[in-house]
């Protein structure tokens, strides 16, 4: 009797523990201002938040060419970085597009080289949970602990769902910086072209502003007469250029 009333707790306990992981991801990841400052804020995040879990760190590969490692600890970076193997769980997550879980190193035979190298920095136990970010990047995320036989059934399914999430959000945010980019790329175009270069010159000397705020007040303009943006500058050029009477 007393173990069917405890076992909803524990379940309802591991619901709300998962729900608050994501949440916090979630608001961390969305503040991130590029890439590789989300992938520092995920595994800084992952470590604290999922119980159990003594370090974390994410293997980041683009278009199939390692792109860098992230580490809630640096002195354990060097297993989250490709260059020193191919043969570790984060590339065997990866290559089997699948979770690859290791609890107990002192007994593992697959990585030799990689497991003699995580158990000389303490690791005993480790998930690697692959994380799919878009069409060029993709990822694994590796939860780490200090204490073998520590990863449960339960940890798998956190990392399954941290792994999962994780690449939404990533995804995100490489398509901030994206458009971003463009948007950047745009604003040069912008400002070296004809009449609306005049018109941004315009506004800077009218207003004592920068080009970039130049090229916003003229925006704001189109937006709110709700014309194309070439006809705003011709007419405030035109004005600028009319002689004045008397």
């Amino acid at each position: 009797m007393n173990l069917d009333m405890r076992e909803p707790t524990i379940d309802t306990l591991g619901v709300l523990e998962t729900a608050g992981l994501l949440r916090e991801l979630t608001a961390g990841l969305i503040a991130a201002d590029d890439f590789d400052e989300a992938l520092a804020r995920l595994v800084r995040i992952a470590r604290d938040a999922v119980p159990d879990v003594t370090w974390c760190g994410f293997t980041a590969l683009r278009a199939g060419e390692p792109a860098g490692v992230a580490a809630s600890d640096p002195g354990l970076a060097e297993l989250d970085d490709l260059r020193h193997g191919p043969e570790s769980p984060a590339m065997s997550a990866i290559g089997r597009r699948e979770m690859t879980v290791a609890p107990d190193l002192a007994v593992e035979e697959r990585w030799p080289g990689w497991t003699a190298r995580a158990r000389g920095l303490g690791v005993r136990g480790v998930i690697s949970a692959p994380v799919d970010v878009d069409e060029q990047a993709i990822g694994v995320i590796n939860l780490y602990t200090d204490s073998a036989g520590t990863f449960t059934t339960r940890h798998q399914l956190t990392a399954m769902l941290l792994a999962e999430h994780a690449g939404l959000l990533l995804a995100a945010v490489r398509d901030r910086v994206k458009q971003a980019e463009r948007a950047g790329e745009l604003d040069e175009s912008l400002l070296g072209e004809g009449v609306v270069g005049q018109a941004v010159g315009v506004i800077m000397t009218q207003r004592g502003c920068p080009a970039p705020e130049a090229l916003d007040v003229l925006r704001n303009a189109a937006s709110s007469l709700d014309i194309p943006l070439r006809e705003v500058a011709e007419r405030l050029v035109a004005t600028v250029s009319r002689p004045r009477e008397g």
